[in-house]
């Protein structure tokens, strides 16, 4: 690809007042590739730009960093800038939940898209081989899949709901034992589910380990969306809500001992 700038920025946070630039995560811009990220603070980007240096804002894509404005200062001392990033935050370790079999697609997906936003922490085919509940969870957290995961990511396809792999993995997940606390629990609804852009998440209709959660507001429950700042926003209030509502966790049913849809 041709050089855009000097350096890309693909994520900004802002001071207490949000009224100006504190943090951003910027890129030096090498022409064929965009280097690895670096946190920089607002008195650097002055610096640079009185250097003479050029910045732009991208935004990664299925493929790769697609450049989507320019970011430049202004003459009354500000910074301008057309699009909206993700916030220069913590990166949460994120579990993603998911029917290997219908909805591969879109855990690949999520790591493509998201990947600079989280500690990626899912299981991967052959990883751990169990049918039993118990040591199915023991592994995950031995081998530590679980062990520190702070949000847990359900994809709900038309068939997650039959899972028992999947109610395993919300049941471990919702345990004290595992770290310091519970994980952050966020269902997303992929295009193919019925309830996708309806504004409708049916209990019926997802894992009910997941929707006991949800009925009871623990869980968080969203529409699949590319949009990085969304996404951000979906799994910073999942995690949120382990401080919030801990109490209102429900993770009393029974497992699953065999999946339903077979």
């Amino acid at each position: 690809m041709a050089k855009w700038e000097d350096y890309v920025i693909t994520k900004i946070s802002f001071n207490e007042k949000g009224n100006s630039i504190d943090r951003v995560i910027v890129h030096d811009d090498f022409e064929e590739y965009i280097g690895e990220a670096m946190l920089k603070n607002r008195q650097w980007l002055v610096e640079q730009v009185n250097k003479g240096k050029t910045f732009c804002c991208a935004e990664r894509k299925i493929g790769g960093w697609y450049r989507i404005c320019i970011f430049y200062r202004k003459t009354n001392g500000g910074f301008s800038w057309t699009a909206k990033l993700p916030k220069e935050l913590c990166k949460r370790k994120t579990f993603i939940s998911y029917y290997h079999y219908e909805d591969q697609e879109y855990k690949e997906k999520f790591k493509n898209l998201f990947a600079d936003l989280i500690t990626h922490k899912s299981v991967e085919d052959g990883d751990i081989d169990s049918d039993n509940s118990d040591g199915y969870i023991k592994q995950l957290i031995q081998k530590g899949y679980l062990a520190d995961t702070t949000v847990l990511v359900v994809l709900i396809g038309q068939n997650t709901k039959h899972r028992k792999h999947i109610d395993w993995e919300i049941s471990g997940a919702l345990n004290y034992k595992v770290g310091d606390k519970y994980s952050g629990l966020l269902g997303l609804i992929l295009p193919d589910h019925p309830d996708f852009g309806t504004d409708k998440a049916t209990y019926n209709l997802m894992p009910a380990r997941l929707a006991d959660n949800f009925r009871s507001e623990y869980a968080v429950i969203r529409d699949w969306t590319d949009d990085r700042t969304k996404m951000q926003e979906y799994i910073e209030l999942a995690f949120e809500k382990r401080n919030t509502h801990s109490d209102n966790i429900d993770n009393t049913s029974i497992q699953m001992t065999k999946n339903t849809n077979e």
